[in-house]
């Protein structure tokens, strides 16, 4: 099942990246004969996309970016970048990639002229680098491990040059693949429109049949895709079923960087033979990219903090968190953070009682304030699934069936307090207080330092700040909830505490950071 959902997951990435695409238009075998649209080509432009497999509504994420124009490698191009992961429970349990990728394309033709891949799958890791020299016909390959396919277009070229074709109604383009040391045939047919309402707001988009066919073992996967219907033609949402479930790529960002990253300096076209000097590929969405307006947060893009959960009496972990800062974009037509939680009961606790929680906030970077959330609580038998659309200016929050619930202006949700009390003044005994929504109701959070204090963990001795978490309720100290903060910049949630019927739960911070925040 893992190569066939492998293979799977590539062919959703057929306009999201995932192998060599040599492109033709139906009855002709030269893409330049094509009308091409500029549009897909516009500087600036990020499109963040939430793959989920199943049951987990998060199995992968990809980014893609039109980072820069300019002259590289001695020739006019546009400077493509590519990011796609996999993560979660199908990132430890089935597949794990990580891969990178920067593609330069000729401004006028989209035809790449250089391509470098990282590959990173299941801890092995092979770099790649071609010179295609287009549209002569000559591929030259310059690494330890490459593609040579003459007149052909990367993976990440092929995205942006199936966008700029017409895609009208009634077309069929055929495709030659080679993934792998695989060769693959596609059909892309287009059948129609169709609105698709996503997390970015709702399309008028084209709807295209695609068929995949593998040439060695006769298999063929079936998946639909829908295109914007404009000019950008940007890929909407992606669609594959298999035995073993549905999986679904679909637009959670779309913007334009105000700043893209500089374009590196221009370097000579090596001769055959010998290997380019390496440059470090660099992906917006790290630290490093989206930090310079966030600065004064004690997190940064990229940040993930993983938790082991314990119970008093039981030996060993009985579950894990992780929380993660994701990428920076246009989420819900607003600009945005977006934070996700993950956590599940591992071990012994399952034999008992088996959840899998996972919970995204969407917040205004500026306020840390959330203006969507979405829960999906899988916890013993009990199932549900919250989206929360969120007006902070009217005090006001909206559920998919319409319900409104008035809230305090200012109010919070489970995940964006955890992020926002990590920049609250802690010394003790500085007291804090936030609105917050708990089961659709709003309550006051106290946030109070108690005292300062060293951290154990593991072989760690951490200074931090112990402090409280109460509410204005009559039993506002029920659950005896309590927190330890890292005592300098990172404000590190070290550990949590609560009391539960079973005995004291704790969480600790499973790995320290170690690079600079």
């Amino acid at each position: 099942m893992t190569q066939s959902l492998k293979l799977a997951t590539a062919c959703l990435f057929l306009v999201l990246g995932a192998f060599f695409l040599p492109l033709k238009a139906q009855q002709t075998d030269d893409t330049t004969s094509q009308p091409f649209s500029p549009a897909p080509y516009r500087v600036g432009e990020r499109l963040t996309y939430n793959v989920s497999f199943s049951n987990f509504i998060s199995a992968a994420h990809v980014e893609l970016l039109v980072s820069a124009r300019g002259t590289f490698f001695g020739r006019e191009g546009v400077q493509l970048k590519g990011h796609v992961e996999t993560s979660g429970v199908i990132n430890a349990a089935l597949f794990a990639i990580n891969n990178e990728y920067i593609t330069y394309v000729d401004a006028a033709t989209g035809w790449p002229y250089h391509g470098e891949q990282t590959i990173r799958e299941t801890g092995r890791t092979t770099e790649t680098s071609a010179e295609f020299n287009q549209p002569a016909g000559t591929g030259v390959t310059t690494s330890k491990r490459s593609n040579d396919f003459p007149g052909t277009y990367d993976f990440l070229s092929a995205i942006y040059r199936i966008r700029a074709l017409p895609l009208t109604a009634g077309s069929t383009y055929s495709l030659s693949v080679r993934s792998e040391n695989q060769n693959y045939q596609i059909e892309i047919r287009v059948t129609g429109r169709e609105v698709i309402r996503t997390n970015v707001g709702s399309f008028n988009t084209t709807v295209t049949q695609v068929r995949i066919r593998n040439d060695s073992d006769g298999n063929s996967y079936n998946l639909k895709a829908h295109f914007s219907d404009d000019q950008r033609h940007l890929p909407v949402l992606i669609i594959s079923r298999l035995s073993a479930g549905e999986i679904r790529a679909e637009l959670a960002g779309s913007g334009f960087v105000a700043k893209p990253p500089a374009p590196p300096a221009p370097s000579p076209t090596p001769a055959p033979g010998t290997p380019p000097a390496r440059r470090p590929l660099v992906i917006p969405g790290t630290p490093t990219e989206d930090a310079r307006d966030l600065n004064d947060l004690p997190f940064k893009v990229g940040e993930q903090l993983n938790y082991q959960v314990f119970l008093a009496n039981v030996q060993g972990a009985v579950g894990t968190a992780t929380f993660q800062v994701r990428a920076r974009s246009k989420y819900f037509d607003h600009d945005g953070l977006l934070f996700t939680l993950n956590a599940q009961t591992t071990n012994a606790l399952q034999t008992l009682f088996v959840a899998h929680d996972i919970i995204s906030s969407y917040v205004n970077p500026k306020t840390l304030l959330p203006f969507h959330t979405e829960l999906s609580l899988n916890e013993g038998r009990d199932r549900s699934s919250t989206k929360l659309t969120i007006n902070q200016d009217y005090g006001t929050a909206t559920t998919e069936t319409g319900t409104r619930i008035e809230i305090p202006v200012g109010t919070h949700d489970y995940l964006s307090y955890f992020y926002v009390l990590r920049t609250f003044n802690l010394n003790p005994p500085k007291r804090n207080a936030i609105s917050i929504l708990v089961n659709n109701k709003p309550k006051t959070l106290f946030i109070t330092a108690l005292n300062k204090e060293n951290v154990q963990l593991g072989s760690q001795t951490i200074p931090a700040i112990q402090f409280s978490l109460t509410t204005d309720d009559a039993q506002g100290d029920k659950y005896q909830l309590r927190g330890w903060i890292s005592d300098d910049k990172r404000r590190l949630p070290l550990r949590l505490t609560a009391m539960t019927e079973l005995g004291q739960l704790r969480a600790d911070l499973a790995i320290i950071p170690v690079t600079t925040q």
